[in-house]
């Protein structure tokens, strides 16, 4: 059956008499119609070729042919569930095995990051008879609703903050409690963890796990300060909880230095549990729990089954395997490092030009642009922000904006971006923001002379 052919116009119809409001496109004034996707780029229906500068699902690449290849192949010969012996699932959990510290040995597959961290707080919850969590502020960590409600950057805006769930300051050093001229940002912030959990146990609550994402992606590209998940993980673990690693939009090597994000933390530092999705499978709907046998143990001693109709299938491991293979002979990591290294220093330069750039912060293929109103407060520039996506967009580039502010501009390409791509995305963004500074002028930034 061939496929339907349908202007922009008629889609976007179709879409608003079908799906919810709630569903929403990026760019909803002018969306754009995407109908394929090659490397680090998108097109659209008219041929028009975009820069993708965000899609972190895509890690290895939109469409990369090894990926596909195996899907395909993969396909025409088996998928079924996970309840048969089948090579891939083994190879599979093998080759994870070997990226991860000795203790994280135990793995399970999912189809969904949000699926991935459900299952987390269930093995946390299990190991430990415990119930509270403890989450950072503006945390997200995914979209069902016992994930809504470790969510502040969801659950605000909806039933808000549950009894047994508690939240500690994001450790922000560009605008948060202990900024960059702290002598010790990471004690200080681990210490706000420690009171949090004081102040659980003398209501005669216990804590189950501390969820984090080992780079806090929708509060705004945060890095935390090294050392603060060892000392976090001593309060937690002293308070008898686990502590869990959402590696789902920042690991597999987007930072370059290391595989995963949660070792930027130091080489002594093991999570108890570590969840993947997104880039896990290349858009393919993959996930995975590690954990350590210890927390394995306690789960199965219920003697209820896990069972996942569609996690873990030979389709799916196959592509994870693919994804791995590429990053391996690609050398995506090292290559993540390298682009990442330019990409920063050239933004630091439009820092030095630009005083709307208040903070750029990010590690690899991993950046964040922090744009202010004022130099003093720090004011989130939002409508600015969302002027410079905008004028980008028209530039066929596609950027967005992240943190409680809106104003942080974010930068999770697909890991094949190059250094041209770099170059031209800043020289674009330089054109933008001295233009702004010549006619809109609507911030104290923008009116300041470099």
């Amino acid at each position: 059956m061939a496929a339907v052919v349908r202007g922009k116009a008629e889609t976007l119809a179709l879409r608003r008499r079908l799906l919810s409001d709630s569903c929403r496109l990026f760019y909803p004034e002018d969306p754009i119609k995407i109908v394929r996707g090659q490397g680090q780029y998108l097109y659209d229906e008219e041929g028009a070729e975009y820069l993708d500068c965000i899609n972190n699902v895509a890690h290895v690449g939109h469409c990369h042919p090894v990926v596909v290849r195996a899907a395909h192949g993969q396909n025409q010969m088996l998928n079924t569930n996970s309840r048969y012996l089948h090579d891939n699932i083994v190879d599979y959990a093998q080759r994870l095995s070997e990226t991860l510290p000795e203790k994280l040995c135990v793995f399970y597959f999912l189809n969904s990051g949000s699926e991935a961290n459900d299952l987390a707080l269930r093995l946390a919850r299990q190991y430990t008879g415990h119930w509270d969590v403890v989450v950072l502020d503006h945390a997200y960590h995914g979209h069902l609703s016992s994930l809504i409600d470790i969510s502040p950057y969801k659950f605000r805006d909806l039933d808000g903050q549950k009894e047994w769930v508690h939240v500690a300051p994001l450790p922000d050093t560009y605008r948060g409690l202990y900024r960059e001229d702290h002598p010790n940002p990471a004690g200080a912030y681990a210490s706000e963890v420690q009171h949090v959990v004081n102040s659980v146990q003398e209501k005669g609550r216990k804590i189950a796990a501390f969820f984090v994402e080992s780079l806090p992606s929708v509060a705004g590209q945060i890095i935390p300060p090294a050392g603060y998940f060892p000392k976090v993980a001593e309060h937690i673990h002293r308070a008898g909880g686990l502590f869990v690693a959402d590696e789902i939009q920042v690991g597999f090597g987007r930072v370059g230095k290391h595989f995963w994000a949660f070792q930027l933390q130091g080489e002594d530092f093991v999570p108890d549990i570590v969840t993947m999705g997104k880039s896990i499978g290349n858009g393919h709907p993959v996930a995975c729990v590690a954990t350590t046998q210890a927390v394995a143990r306690a789960f199965e001693a219920t003697g209820v089954e896990y069972f996942n109709t569609f996690g873990g299938s030979p389709v799916s491991c196959a592509v994870g395997l693919a994804v791995l293979d590429v990053l391996e002979k690609e050398q995506l990591r090292a290559h993540a490092a390298s682009v990442g290294s330019v990409l920063m220093e050239l933004l630091q330069q439009q820092k030095a030009k630009h005083p709307i750039i208040g903070d750029v912060r990010g590690i690899g293929l991993f950046i964040g642009v922090d744009l202010i109103k004022d130099t003093a407060t720090r004011t989130p520039a939002t409508e600015e922000a969302n002027y410079v996506v905008s004028r980008l967009k028209e530039n066929y580039i596609l950027l967005s904006t992240d943190g409680p502010g809106r104003n942080v501009l974010k930068f999770k390409p697909p890991m094949c971006f190059s250094v041209d791509n770099a170059r031209h995305v800043v020289a674009k963004m330089d054109t933008i923001l001295t233009d702004m500074e010549k006619k809109v002028r609507s911030c104290e930034t923008l009116r300041l002379q470099p």
